[in-house]
């Protein structure tokens, strides 16, 4: 009986424990550490890039004790669900496709997106305005539209899986093109440069970052895409928060980032680490 006891004893302080630790002021930040500048991995491996020091100096700021892990891209919303870490900050834009599964901290940077092509390509003289937000369909768009649907018609588009830019190229906007996905940019950067592709669509700071650092002549084309399905800037995912003690913890987590974020951006945290990063201040 005594034993017994013992063991009931044993399996409560256990139970505890583990109570005390999923409820504590530590949390797991998932990011992807293949999406410079947003975020990467440096020779030594170490996560690097502008979500990076942003994470750490929001935790700074809500006060919690942080670990960032690496989880591929796309499997990145289910291992949020399935509590695999606590949030995401992994260069993912706001949309309404994907506030349907999860919740999101306001934006924190935008992520307009651009084509790029290597130079001497054929696309590269492609005539539009520098800028086109798709917020509205107005005679601008659906004319800039029509421009790149002619120009792209039957090329092929390297995005990577599971992207904004990958809704886009499949909505039809940009009419008959050949859309090629693959796991990572990184592997998109690749076939563009070797020629496998005719182009890839992207964030424009990753394709000026891939371009600076391998010294390839990537050149971008056509205008900087944002608004519409390219959603409302990039935020941190969260949990859907419920009435369980669980679930009121994601919402408190959500509710200090968000904090946090405020914060941030009023002592001009996000707009030094954007020029840092970016070359710009790409803070919301």
């Amino acid at each position: 009986m005594k034993k017994l006891k013992n063991i009931f004893i044993s399996l409560s302080l256990l139970f505890f424990l583990s109570f005390e630790t999923a409820y504590s002021d530590n949390i797991k930040i998932g990011t992807e550490g293949a999406y410079p500048p947003w975020n990467a991995k440096d020779s030594a491996g170490n996560l690097v890039g502008f979500e990076i020091d942003l994470a750490k100096e929001l935790c700074k700021i809500a006060k919690y004790e942080c670990t960032i892990v690496e989880q591929d891209w796309d499997g990145m919303i289910p291992a949020l669900v399935m509590r695999k870490f606590d949030v995401i900050m992994a260069g993912m834009s706001i949309t309404e496709e994907r506030l349907k599964a999860i919740n999101f901290s306001q934006g924190y940077a935008d992520e307009v997106a651009s084509f790029a092509v290597m130079k001497g390509s054929s696309l590269e003289n492609i005539e539009t305005p520098e800028t086109l937000s798709l917020s509205k369909k107005s005679a601008i768009v659906k004319k800039t539209l029509k421009t790149l649907s002619e120009a792209l018609d039957g090329k092929t588009i390297g995005v990577q899986t599971g992207t904004i830019f990958q809704n886009f190229l499949e909505s039809g906007d940009v009419g008959n093109v050949k859309v090629k996905v693959y796991k990572t940019q990184d592997e998109v950067n690749l076939d563009l440069a070797s020629g496998r592709i005719d182009a890839s669509l992207a964030a424009a700071v990753a394709h000026a970052d891939y371009a600076e650092k391998s010294k390839k002549p990537v050149t971008l084309i056509g205008p900087i895409l944002s608004g519409g399905i390219f959603g409302n800037g990039v935020g941190i995912g969260t949990r859907k928060a419920n009435n369980s003690e669980i679930g009121k913890r994601d919402a408190k987590i959500l509710k200090d980032f968000n904090n946090a974020i405020n914060k941030a951006r009023q002592k001009g945290v996000i707009s030094k680490l954007a020029i840092k990063h970016f070359g710009f201040d790409a803070s919301m």
